[in-house]
């Protein structure tokens, strides 16, 4: 029976990651409803449909989206 590390990590077993199609470094979501926890593999591309409509602006850098996302932030929280 899988335990549970002193870092609350799990081993799945490797019967229950083939029949779920898991594989090494696939992401994965967790939930817990009633005491009991899920674990759903994501699906690569499973959140295409609403960022769709977005456009990148390659003229912005990651830097500078990331200093406008914390001014947005700071600006939010006054």
């Amino acid at each position: 029976m899988p335990r549970i590390s002193a870092k609350r990590q799990i081993t799945l077993p490797v019967h229950q990651c083939r029949l779920a199609g898991i594989e090494p470094g696939d992401e994965y979501r967790s939930f817990v409803f009633d005491g009991c926890i899920t674990i759903i593999r994501q699906k690569p591309g499973s959140a295409w449909g609403c960022l769709a409509h977005l456009e990148a602006d390659e003229t912005i850098s990651d830097e500078q989206s990331r200093q406008d996302a914390v001014t947005a932030k700071r600006a939010n929280t006054l």
